[in-house]
């Protein structure tokens, strides 16, 4: 114990081992809900279900717990939503690209991050996209999932006069995803820090007591096997040398990389760990736990992890170091156990968690500069067409070149980064080819 005291630097940080622990549960607590949201949206793409829940904990514990151990920082890390519905809805399903060539192209931008986050390459990065634009890109990835959540409800429906219309409010599957939507916001209003778990768990208890899905066999079971998807991701990047997988892999470079940064940060101001200079304190080390984590579930199979915003409702009860997320991460390693609860996880229980979620992405709106039309429009852009394109890649492609185009047309060139050329000029090249 007094090991684990002095290595995490209890006394330093004013903190105990009591309240750390409390910390990691209440983390995992809030996180826990992926667990039976990734597998049942990766399922709709002919994924394993069984095999990405196991990939997915797996995935989370060993990422969280190099986050802990390795970067001594708060923060748990898992599948992103966003990144996961980016990959299903928008890669596999929009692109009617396979799955297995997409979990490649998920591997390969782990790598990728490796790199950035071991040399110099990050502050570069993260300088040269705007402020604006990376409010924009969360807010579109915001509508673009709770569009998603609303059409797996069944609550809008497809319609080819209308484009999209109102479904049936009378199917019992729809109105048990409204009564998910309003208890998570109920419960989110209350201020109860696990409202989307909560909240998905009372769905699910709705879901089998209106005989939607049958009552589980059981609760308990040995792990599944990751057989179906391990290794997958190493066996197809042959698959990738094409302008259209260069993009894919870009987004989900881009979508983790900046998820990433401004989780490290947001969660650092909370525990002192941010210096005066903006920088924060085992940053590096906090970008290489999350991009080693990448490269580990995709070859695992599943979806990018990446540091997560819920790690805030374990600081909020206390915890201050890297062992609030050991904890979280043996939290993980124990769900594996419960794989028998997926068979009453259905997409009526899982889009109420899509759609709130994808509200809580769009706050980032405030944030955008909407008095500029050189910001404005581009900002628009992104947002509008990631949702309307069912693309999030095509929608940052979009907006990243209106925004080049009309900086430069308004006199400010000079405050465009070089690399922002660049990349207007890899989005010429992809429209084109």
């Amino acid at each position: 114990m007094k090991f684990i005291s002095n290595y995490f630097r209890f006394t330093e940080h004013k903190t105990t081992m009591k309240t750390e622990v409390i910390g990691g549960i209440t983390s995992f607590l809030t996180m826990a809900y992926i667990l039976f949201v990734i597998p049942n949206v990766l399922s709709e793409v002919g994924m394993s279900q069984t095999s990405v829940f196991v990939a997915t904990a797996l995935a989370s514990a060993i990422g969280t717990f190099i986050m802990g151990a390795f970067a001594k920082f708060p923060m748990i890390l898992a599948p992103g939503m966003g990144l996961n519905a980016f990959f299903a809805y928008g890669v596999c399903i929009g692109m009617d690209i396979p799955w297995q060539t997409a979990i490649a192209a998920v591997f390969v931008s782990g790598f990728i991050f490796i790199i950035i986050s071991a040399t110099g390459l990050r502050e570069m990065i993260i300088t040269a996209i705007p402020n604006n634009l990376k409010f924009a890109v969360t807010a579109g990835i915001g509508l673009f999932i709770a569009f998603i959540g609303l059409k797996n409800a069944g609550i809008i429906i497809g319609d080819n006069s209308t484009y999209v219309a109102l479904g049936n409010l009378k199917d019992k599957g729809v109105l048990i995803s409204i009564f998910g939507i309003l208890i998570m916001g109920i419960l989110m209003v209350r201020g109860v820090k696990i409202a989307i778990f909560l909240g998905l768990i009372l769905t699910i208890i709705a879901n089998v007591a209106f005989g939607v899905v049958p009552m589980p066999k059981g609760i308990l079971s040995l792990p599944p096997s990751l057989a179906p998807t391990f290794g997958v991701s190493i066996k197809h990047l042959s698959d990738l040398w094409n302008p259209q997988m260069g993009l894919v892999v870009f987004t989900f470079l881009f979508m983790d990389f900046f998820d990433t940064a401004g989780t490290i940060l947001a969660v650092g101001s909370k525990v002192g760990l941010v210096r005066e200079d903006g920088s924060v304190q085992n940053g590096s080390k906090a970008l290489l736990a999350d991009s080693v984590a990448t490269c580990v579930g995709a070859v695992f199979g599943t979806t990018n992890t990446t540091s997560c915003m819920e790690s805030l409702t374990g600081i909020s009860v206390g915890a201050k170091t890297g062992f609030s997320s050991v904890v979280a991460a043996i939290c993980f390693l124990v769900s594996l156990f419960f794989s028998p609860l997926l068979t009453v996880v259905t997409s009526a229980v899982t889009a109420p968690a899509l759609i709130i979620v994808g509200s809580l992405l769009c706050t980032s709106l405030k944030e955008i500069e909407w008095d500029l039309p050189e910001i404005a429009i581009p900002s628009f852009l992104t947002i509008i067409l990631m949702p309307l394109t069912y693309s999030i890649g095509e929608g940052i492609a979009f907006g990243f070149l209106s925004y080049v185009i009309l900086m430069v047309c308004k006199g400010r060139a000079r405050e465009i980064h070089k690399i922002m050329y660049a990349l207007g000029l890899l989005f010429v090249v992809y429209f084109l080819v």
